[in-house]
């Protein structure tokens, strides 16, 4: 028969169990970690050395790329960037100096600023893409056979599905 102290000590280890990774899930944790580290400033690098840009900077040319007229409400390219109103608008501020993106009010709410993407920031970034998908292919399919890259593909869905239902992405 188990004493209260036993049953204390059982929850007590349980409790503690629970709340700590098991053997494999430390490991893939920590090989998620990582990746979750090394592989943006990877890209990053990559981007900077072939390019010049950053590859914050490269998803927002390829975001209004695939805007229906190259275009997109400042709002909604930070929702898709995944970014603050003042980090994006920095960013944008940096692809303006350069001709590749413009902003002006939307001429259906002139409360909203809207961006779009030049000619010459559809070519600069039809540029960069040559090496960047070189680049990924490297260091992330090349690593994984067929099937590992597709499971990848599945389990990086759920878990920005699960993010996203905990309310971890801005959806702005």
């Amino acid at each position: 028969m188990n004493s209260p102290a036993n049953s204390a000590t059982e929850r007590s280890t349980q409790d503690s169990d629970s709340s700590a990774f098991t053997a494999d899930e430390l490991e893939t944790w920590s090989s998620v970690a990582t990746l979750l580290e090394w592989l943006p400033a990877a890209l990053d690098a990559q981007m900077q050395r072939d390019s010049q840009i950053s590859h914050f900077e490269y998803g927002i040319l390829f975001a209004l790329s695939r805007a229906r007229e190259r275009t997109l409400a400042m709002k909604e390219l930070a929702g898709f960037a995944n970014s603050t109103l003042s980090r994006l608008s920095r960013a944008v501020a940096r692809l303006e100096r350069r001709g590749w993106v413009t902003r002006c009010p939307d001429p259906d709410d002139g409360r909203t600023t809207i961006a779009s993407l030049t000619d010459s920031g559809l070519a600069a970034m039809s540029a960069a893409t040559p090496d960047h998908v070189a680049f990924v292919r490297r260091v992330v399919f090349e690593s994984l056979t067929p099937t590992q890259a597709h499971e990848l593909g599945t389990a990086s869905r759920r878990i920005a599905s699960a993010i996203r239902d905990e309310g971890g992405w801005r959806s702005h």
